[in-house]
């Protein structure tokens, strides 16, 4: 036992050194050379010459509903904003173009404005619950368990088409 107390004080003192010297590990000496064509290979390249397998992480990968439901939110609120900009534009270009656009939706039958309607409601709906889930889970973050959020994922989905389909017919 006395004989490791003594040996205490020589490996700290050899840690300290090496962490000092950048001794404790050992280096990789790369030749000009080798270190520019290894600059020249793209990621896919180098794997196939150690003959590895490329990753291919999203085509595999099974997201969780809550992941799922975070990039549809982005979606939707890209094409709220997209909607916005274009009918907003419409009526700066003249006077009434905007409703002269949901007019010829509307001329085109049911089954056209029905989408449209459903359309716009279910992106609205969507984005607008997903932040408030999002405000739910900033406040109380105890509900942000994987559990509780593809509940929530599967209910604001069941949500939005469902108000989606009730404006359809109305």
């Amino acid at each position: 036992m006395a004989s490791l107390m003594s040996l205490a004080p020589s490996l700290r003192s050899y840690a300290q050194r090496s962490v000092r010297l950048n001794v404790g590990r050992s280096m990789t000496i790369i030749s000009k050379d080798s270190g520019e064509d290894f600059k020249k290979q793209n990621y896919s390249e180098r794997m196939k010459d150690k003959g590895m397998p490329v990753s291919p992480h999203v085509t595999v990968y099974a997201f969780p509903m809550a992941a799922l439901t975070s990039i549809v939110n982005r979606v939707t609120g890209c094409l709220l904003s997209v909607g916005c900009f274009g009918i907003g534009a419409a009526e700066l270009l003249g006077s009434g173009n905007g409703l002269a656009l949901m007019e010829w939706t509307a001329s085109h039958g049911m089954l056209m404005t029905a989408a449209a309607k459903f359309a716009v409601t279910f992106t609205a709906s969507y984005h607008y619950g997903a932040g408030v889930r999002h405000f739910i889970w900033d406040y109380y973050p105890e509900n942000l368990t994987n559990t509780i959020a593809e509940k929530s994922s599967w209910q604001l989905i069941g949500a939005s088409a469902g108000l989606g389909t009730i404006t359809m017919f109305f």
